[in-house]
Parts: structure tokens; C-alpha cells; sequence
């Protein structure tokens, strides 16, 4: 899946773009149900809230078939290579959860500023990914942007250690309203299977979730393979160190997952 020219010209304004249904009813339900048993594993890149349920499932490409194959699902690769003018590694892969009653918050922040000051990447020449795993509302805790805020560069930051069970580089409230009052604040919110594609410099955050219904995304953290980190001093699993170029899987590699299933389930 390639942009058009319309799409450059908004992805270039706003910092991100928002494809509805980018998957179908069953590839969705295929991934949430991986998900699910990624979270319930237990391993190391399992993370969980201080309540005990997860909160973020690192790497899970390298121990699970599906996500394996997403990490290299073409609607993801093409159009990232595409605006990135080249190949493109997995810096970071992650299933994030918010739970229905307790998913927590996660602060105003930029990802470029993380992957600057603890991987030391050096451009911001990388961009985010997100799938819908359930449906998002404006109830269970979406995704908010600051449109325009990507063209703001690194923005100082400082490094909240306690707020939460990720460490991030957060942004003051008086920045992200000096941003919010140029650009506006929205909560891209869609059905399960929806994408989002963004700069990892838009800033943006999520607010808990304290609805009765869960919310998981699932993000692939690409860079091209010229801007790769130089730092290593987070696991391996958390700021990938494989600077492979991505191989694309077919376009139906999760629909042959699907169908795999149907048939072992008659």
C-alpha cells in the first residue's frame, strides 16, 4: 500500500495519518486473540501495571507467529519506506494495553525524544505505526495528537521516572498548551483493525482508561536502515539492535493464518 500524493501533503501538515479498517473483521480478531495470549504470557518483555495486568508486551514479533508476520505486513512496510526514501528496520515492537477499570495514563510526550537521549539515534528519520486491536472510543482511552507538533523539532523534555511502569521524556503542561493552542488536540478513534501512521516527533499522550471496555494497539517502531541506534543501553528487546532491512510477508499472510484456523477448528 503506497500514499498519494494528498496523503504526503497531509502526513507533511498534521504528523500523522488515519486509515479505518486497514484490516478486516477476522484479521482483527485473529491479532487481538494473539494479544491476548501474548499478554497472559510470562516473560520478561511482559510488563504489567501495578494493579498486575499488562500494560505493555515488548518484541512480540520475535516469539509469536502473527506478530511476526504484521511486523512485515506490506499495508505497514510500504507506506513508511515510502515517506522514510528507503529500507526500514523494527527499532521497537510493542503491544500496548489499556484494561477496562485500569489502564493507566501515558504523559505528553515525543518518541524521537526517548530514542534521541536513550538509544542515540540520530535523526528523527523514523515514525510510528499503531493497529487497532479492539475498537477505540472516546471512552476506553485513545490515542490524542497535537496536529503540527512534529515540525516543532526535540522538544525539552524531562525524564519521568515514577508517574508510571515505562519511564518516558515528558513534555511540562505549559509546552503542550503553547503546541495545543497552535495546532488543537484530537483522539483519532475508529473499529478494531484501523491504523495510524506518525511522526516520531508529533507529540501526543493517552488518558487512562477507566471504561468497562479494554483497549489494545499494537505499534511498530520503524526507522530507516541509515538512522539505526547507537546506543545500547536498554534490552535488546525494548531497542531492537538487528538492522536487517524489513522483507515483506504477502498482503494475505494473516488472512492464511485465519484460514488456518477455520480449518483446524472443523
Amino acid at each position: 500500500m503506497f500514499l498519494s500524493e494528498e496523503d504526503l501533503n497531509k502526513f507533511d501538515k498534521d504528523g500523522y495519518l488515519f486509515f479505518p479498517e486497514m484490516f478486516n473483521p477476522d484479521e482483527a480478531a485473529l491479532l487481538k486473540q494473539e494479544a491476548q495470549r501474548v499478554y497472559s504470557e510470562d516473560r520478561k518483555e511482559v510488563w504489567k501495571e501495578s494493579s498486575g495486568v499488562a500494560r505493555t508486551a515488548f518484541a512480540a514479533h520475535k516469539y509469536n507467529e502473527t506478530f511476526r508476520r504484521l511486523g512485515a505486513h506490506p499495508r505497514l512496510i510500504e507506506p513508511v519506506s515510502q515517506v522514510l526514501d528507503g529500507d526500514i528496520y523494527m527499532h521497537q515492537f510493542k503491544l500496548n494495553a489499556k484494561a477496562a477499570f485500569d489502564g493507566a495514563v501515558w504523559q505528553w510526550h515525543q518518541d524521537y525524544g526517548t530514542w534521541k537521549r536513550d538509544d542515540g539515534m540520530p535523526e528523527p528519520r523514523a515514525m510510528n505505526i499503531a493497529v487497532f486491536l479492539d475498537d477505540v472510543t472516546a471512552a476506553n482511552g485513545p490515542l490524542l495528537f497535537i496536529p503540527g507538533s512534529h515540525k516543532s523539532g526535540v522538544i525539552d523534555a524531562g525524564h519521568d521516572l515514577e508517574t508510571t511502569s515505562y519511564p518516558l521524556w515528558t513534555l511540562d503542561n505549559d509546552k503542550v498548551l503553547e503546541l495545543a493552542e497552535r495546532g488543537g488536540c484530537v483522539a483519532p478513534t475508529g473499529p478494531a483493525g484501523s491504523m495510524l501512521m506518525f511522526s516520531s516527533l508529533l507529540v501526543h499522550a493517552s488518558p487512562p482508561n477507566i471504561s468497562p471496555f479494554g483497549r489494545s494497539i499494537v505499534y511498530l517502531s520503524l526507522c530507516h536502515v541509515d538512522n539505526h541506534i547507537t546506543k545500547f543501553n536498554r534490552d535488546e528487546w525494548i531497542a531492537h539492535r538487528d538492522f536487517t532491512p524489513i522483507s515483506k510477508f504477502k498482503d494475505d499472510c494473516l488472512e492464511e493464518l485465519v484460514n488456518q484456523n477455520v480449518n483446524a477448528a472443523e
